[in-house]
């Protein structure tokens, strides 16, 4: 099998560079070798290396400055996957796609399903929506894995701001009243390389699938567990924390209240079972303190 994967300097294209290397040969790109707001270099690279699976890990994700930028946003997380699809469905190959619980507006009281009419309060979920359509749209065989508040040991995302945090302020006011599901991004990858095994044994339906870790907190909460799992290396002092509402931390882009989603149609499909994301931090912390 042979993979193009995308973001290879990003959370989950590094890892998943790592994940996808006994399933087949894998051309990797990151920014500097494909830019994914030039549409005619994304043909030409999925046209040149003839691959048997699209896994577009690349996306803008700087939530708040898309409302400024909202352009760049829908180029690259718009109209390049539907570009990719295009050609996906040219070639016969399958596509594999990222989404975000940012597609929602957190209205809900239950855990989002696949199939939930989307409605995002922000540019950066309207142009992945806008992204997941053009997939769905083409005719392509895709897979469009949804997932949430995504952390990693590189990039920019919570834990990493927490840690850097740390060492900087005595106290530190997180927003409680927003719930999720924190997802490490080697879990991410670890289950995409899954799900294209088990694809490859018996072809599964096209389609959305809700793919993160299982159980739910605040970024409080989220906050509370990185400090309380970091090894001495990582968190050489613990700040205070105090929880504050989502209004008390007025930011450019509004962000739902309720993230969380099911993850049901994922395992009945490909048999998946996700780790909680109290276990999945905790790994990924002895990683980062170990240097590995």
């Amino acid at each position: 099998m042979k993979f193009l994967l995308t973001g290879r300097n990003g959370q989950v294209g590094g890892e998943l560079e790592r994940a996808l290397a006994p399933l087949g040969d894998t051309v990797a790109f990151g920014r500097s070798e494909l830019d994914l707001a030039r549409p005619d270099d994304i043909a030409s690279a999925v046209r040149a290396a003839r691959a048997d699976v699209i896994v577009n890990a690349a996306a803008y994700t700087a939530v708040d400055k898309a409302e400024s930028e909202p352009d760049a946003a829908f180029a690259v997380n718009a109209k390049a996957p539907g570009i990719f699809a295009e050609e996906a469905k040219r070639s016969g190959a399958l596509l594999v796609h990222y989404s975000t619980d940012y597609v929602f507006d957190g209205s809900k009281s239950e855990p989002y399903l696949e199939n939930d009419e989307p409605h995002p309060l922000n540019v950066y979920g309207a142009s992945k929506l806008a992204g997941d359509e053009a997939i769905r749209a083409s005719g392509a065989r895709h897979f469009i894995l949804r997932t949430s508040w995504v952390y990693g040991a590189r990039g920019g995302n919570f834990l990493l701001t927490m840690l850097r945090l740390a060492r900087e302020r005595e106290q530190l006011r997180i927003v409680d009243d927003q719930i999720g599901t924190p997802t490490w991004s080697r879990t991410i990858a670890e289950a995409t390389a899954q799900i294209i095994a088990e694809d490859g044994a018996r072809a599964r339906p096209s389609g959305i699938y809700n793919l993160c870790s299982t159980g739910e907190t605040s970024w409080f909460g989220f906050a509370e567990a990185i400090f309380e799992r970091s090894p001495a290396r990582l968190v050489p002092r613990r700040p205070r924390l105090e929880p504050i509402a989502s209004h008390e931390y007025p930011t450019a882009a509004r962000r739902p209240k309720n993230s969380r989603l099911s993850l049901d149609r994922v395992r009945s499909t490909f048999g998946l079972s996700m780790p909680d994301w109290r276990d999945a931090l905790g790994r990924c912390l002895a990683e980062m303190a170990s240097g590995r």
